[in-house]
């Protein structure tokens, strides 16, 4: 078995499904294991720290952990980063197959911090069996420290391992989310997967061709694919059961990714819309972006996301990677917004409204197909979106362990 610890709604598991494998996971959260269930993800909903090991001795070939990082995270209050101290502690002593997690996470200022020793107590058992064959582990940046620690462990243990920071953009997520992974191998070395991806393209040269540059949002969505600016299309399903918008483009791109059942990529177009015109019949539809300016008015407009209401908050324009994806209680602001477009000698006044992100669209900058399941309320979504793996950086990482080979173009976007 592959075992998938703090499994979450699938980011691992749906990387292994387009590698032809599967995993086993395990989680707590109620809705991320009902996504998991509708994703068609094997599963046990139990609390990680509590399960017992002895029942996959002998039985796992690869342990995969994606610890909680609410604990951790520069969107919540860091308590872990001074819990730290306890957090190694707890890693040295259940290297040693020494169980004092119950006195250290007494002294922890947040309980979700001494999660992160977790895959230790689980590492520990297997490998008196020669378990596993291969680790893959990701967390926020600031849990790097804690990664060298456990590869040191698993050096002393006969592991080829690596350990730091990789940018998912350099691997086509459209999004510049950087993690701190761990990668350990018994069989390999072990070494980060190549970057298919830049910040600026790079041309051919002798040895092939360079790498493409990052994926933007709107190539990502799927804006721009078409003759109508971005983003002006409305559907149903907003707040309180009123319409929610979507951007140009996003329901026909919807709907070609549910009837395919998989990821398509979409080609990159040039002179993308820098405005937002509402033609057509949606155009009248009550409530709508739409309705609230006229035809035209969103002339010399373009259109970014910003990450949050804070002054501080991430602003990247839609021909860019989104910002790292968080929400939890930030959800709502999470916004397309109107900005004067670079090229424009005379905006016109009429600002167009800010529009939130949906579950969807978050889901496609995450890597996830455009119609996969999410379960639960908007709040709860969001939440599983932001906390998950994307799926294309999981599946690089993973492909070297699993005798794969990926190119820039292998796994092409969701819809």
């Amino acid at each position: 078995m592959i075992i998938d610890l703090f499994s979450g709604p699938g980011g691992w598991s749906f990387a292994l499904s387009m590698l032809g494998f599967r995993d086993v996971g395990l989680e707590w959260d109620e809705w991320a294991c009902k996504t998991r269930a509708a994703a068609g993800q094997l599963t046990i909903r139990t609390d990680v720290a509590q399960y017992p090991v002895w029942p996959l001795v002998g039985k796992t070939t690869a342990l995969i952990a994606s610890p909680p990082c609410q604990a951790w995270s520069r969107a919540g209050k860091r308590l872990g980063l001074i819990d730290k101290p306890l957090v190694h502690q707890a890693v040295a002593d259940l290297a040693q197959g020494r169980d004092t997690r119950a006195r250290l996470l007494a002294s922890c200022r947040d309980e979700r911090s001494l999660l992160a020793a977790e895959p230790m107590r689980y590492l520990h058992a297997l490998h008196t069996v020669g378990q596993p064959e291969w680790v893959a582990m990701e967390e926020v940046p600031d849990v790097l420290p804690l990664w060298r620690q456990y590869a040191a462990v698993l050096r002393g243990w006969g592991f080829s391992v690596w350990a730091g920071v990789l940018n998912a953009a350099d691997y086509g997520v459209p999004q510049t989310r950087r993690r701190a992974i761990l990668l350990a191998s018994r069989t390999r070395t072990a070494a980060p997967p190549p970057p298919t991806h830049a910040d600026v393209a790079e041309p051919q040269t002798l040895f092939g061709p360079g790498r493409a540059r990052w994926v933007s949002m709107a190539e990502a969505l799927g804006w721009g694919a078409t003759d109508r600016p971005v983003p002006t299309l409305c559907a149903g399903g907003g707040p309180g059961g009123g319409p929610e918008p979507f951007p140009s483009g996003a329901r026909r791109a919807l709907t070609d990714a549910r009837d395919r059942g998989t990821w398509k990529h979409h080609p990159t177009t040039t002179g993308l819309a820098r405005g937002s015109r509402c033609e057509g019949p949606e155009s009248a539809e009550p409530h709508s972006p739409c309705a609230a300016y006229p035809a035209g008015a969103s002339a010399g407009w373009s259109w970014s996301l910003r990450s949050n209401n804070q002054a501080n908050a991430t602003v990247r324009r839609v021909d860019e990677p989104a910002g790292t994806l968080f929400f939890g209680h930030r959800a709502n602001e999470c916004v397309w917004v109107a900005e004067p477009a670079p090229d424009a000698s005379s905006p016109d006044t009429s600002v167009p409204e800010s529009i939130r992100i949906t579950a969807a669209e978050a889901g496609v900058l995450q890597t996830f197909p455009a119609d996969y399941p999410w379960q639960g309320n908007k709040g709860q979504q969001f939440s599983q979106i932001g906390n998950a793996v994307p799926p294309r950086l999981a599946a690089h990482l993973l492909a070297p362990h699993l005798g794969k080979t990926l190119g820039p173009d292998d796994f092409a976007l969701a819809a």
